[in-house]
């Protein structure tokens, strides 16, 4: 029983450092974000091994407050380009840059596979290709290359909506229902206009009309549609 209540502390106290520190630690990650990571693990894991669990909870408040400090540090711009690794272009205008290559030690095949990923064949295609600081590499293609955009073809559309989740894995969103202020009668009302019971529904949303879109767990039988293929000697 010490041993399981030993991990269910250091488990919590992790999850609860990890929610003080806020998203940015365990998103894309910077150099200083990845070593703050690897320490706070160490450190928040040593009580399951030995009995100091005051002391490495300590320790690792003083990180997370250390760690905060530093974000704080690096709105400001000044400090930012000391605490933070500046861009490395790698195309440009179409040409690869073997120095930015050479400097962020990524072969030539590796980068053109991340290329790829991105949609891109043709390096003379690209106006910019960058690695952020967090790693990641960003593409901008050639004006002529990019995709049209309906104001280039001075088209005016609709305002982007998003379906709101009533039901979620068979269980009611009691908040965005009371947001769009309607009622559970309402919900269940039409869940049964459906033919539809709650638990068996994977996600409802409330669309744009005012409609109620129904998924549920039942796939449909779409028996040699070659529309619906599916790799594999079951199909």
């Amino acid at each position: 029983m010490e041993i399981i209540f030993r991990a269910f502390i250091v488990f919590t106290a992790g999850y609860l450092l990890l929610r003080i520190t806020g998203k940015k630690a365990v998103s894309q990650m910077h150099s200083f974000d990845l070593l703050y990571i690897f320490v706070l693990t160490n450190i928040i894991s040593m009580p399951v091994e030995d009995d100091h669990i005051g002391k490495a909870l300590t320790y690792a408040v003083i990180i997370v407050v250390f760690y905060k400090v530093l974000i704080r540090l690096s709105l400001h711009n000044k400090l930012r380009w000391i605490l933070y690794e500046r861009p490395t272009v790698l195309i440009r205008n179409g040409d690869i840059d073997r120095n930015g290559l050479k400097k962020v030690r990524r072969p030539m095949n590796e980068f053109l596979s991340h290329l790829r990923v991105k949609g891109f064949t043709e390096t003379q295609n690209i106006a910019m290709a960058t690695m952020e600081e967090t790693g990641s590499i960003s593409v901008i293609p050639k004006s002529e290359y990019r995709p049209v955009q309906p104001n280039d073809l001075n088209l005016r559309v609709r305002k982007e909506y998003v379906p709101i989740p009533l039901i979620m894995d068979g269980q009611i969103i009691y908040h965005n229902l009371k947001y769009l202020q309607l009622k559970q009668s309402w919900l269940i009302n039409e869940v049964g206009k459906a033919g539809e019971n709650v638990e068996n529904i994977m996600l409802a949303t409330y669309s744009e009309n005012g409609e109620l879109f129904i998924d549920n767990n039942e796939l449909q039988n779409h028996k040699n549609d070659p529309y619906y293929y599916e790799p594999g000697t079951d199909n």
